[in-house]
């Protein structure tokens, strides 16, 4: 087992999770994730949740598959709110290993202010639970040091640093996580979603860390931007993923409530043309009663 799964397994609240998400599932499942976890492969450890941050191994390993589908070798991931950058160096370990699994090359991009989280603007950035200057980096020339070749942050405001990723990042977007707790930076990230059709899986995973308050609502925060840009783009959806914990192994965990889609309905994947172009055989069902 990797040492960063044992260091994790030191925090209290990790336990507290395991003791709420997984000792109320079937006994079978916990006594067969135990062995995957200590000679699993990486789809099964992930599929056993059993790698740190178990929504961000989801959507990376989901991600490559559906590049892999198609055809497509090489995809970026990104997080929005890097802040002391443990969520982003989790994600080049993961995407390292679902590399392995896969053969799909992937490029880790991070975005954040570089000083901690701005002034709120008003009631809808929650300021009751985040504000001026929480989240701040913790030593930025240590954490791009310890970055892989294949990642890079950008510092600064989002709406400068996005049109400089729009120009330079070359790979197809596959995931995109949401960490920057306001409301209107996370309008301004989900302009991301706003670049030509091509530069995209036909429907990339997303992960939206701050959707899981009881008091978060449609009215602030995320959930407000994400409604705002589903009514703002026609062939752009923001949907959370369909049954997903009804597809899980293990069922009660918060975050299937934090993972969505991002559909990009423009795709060329996604137009009739190039799904009769591609499709295969003409699915015949079977009538046992006949």
């Amino acid at each position: 087992m990797d040492n960063r799964i044992w260091r994790k397994l030191a925090e209290p609240r990790i336990w507290k999770r395991i003791y709420i998400e997984r000792l109320g599932e079937p006994l079978i499942y916990n006594l067969a994730s135990i062995f995957v976890m200590a000679f699993g492969s990486t789809r099964q450890k992930i599929e056993y949740d059993c790698i740190p941050r178990n929504p961000y191994a989801y959507c990376i390993l989901a991600a490559a598959d559906h590049a892999k589908a198609y055809g497509i070798k090489r995809i970026a991931i990104m997080e929005f709110g890097v802040a002391a950058g443990g969520g982003l160096l989790n994600m080049c370990w993961i995407a390292e290993r679902v590399t392995r699994e896969t053969g799909v090359e992937i490029d880790i991009v991070g975005f954040d202010s570089g000083e901690g989280m701005p002034p709120p603007r008003d009631y809808r950035d929650h300021p009751e639970k985040y504000f001026t200057g929480d989240f701040p980096p913790v030593d930025k020339d240590k954490l791009l040091a310890a970055l892989p070749s294949n990642a890079r942050i950008y510092y600064g405001p989002i709406e400068q640093t996005l049109k400089k990723a729009e120009t330079e990042l070359k790979s197809r977007i596959g995931f995109i996580s949401i960490d920057v707790d306001y409301y209107w930076s996370t309008k301004q990230a989900l302009d991301v979603l706003t670049w030509s059709p091509e530069r995209y899986l036909p429907s990339v995973p997303m992960y939206f860390d701050d959707v899981y308050n009881l008091d978060h609502n449609d009215n602030c925060g995320e959930l407000l931007a994400i409604a705002e840009f589903n009514k703002a783009n026609d062939l752009r959806k923001i949907s959370p993923m369909n049954f997903l914990s009804k597809w899980r192994i293990f069922k009660n965990a918060v975050w299937h409530g934090q993972v969505y889609y991002a559909h990009v309905f423009d795709h060329e994947f996604r137009s009739l043309q190039y799904v009769e172009a591609h499709r295969g055989e003409v699915v015949v069902l079977s009538n046992p009663f006949l």
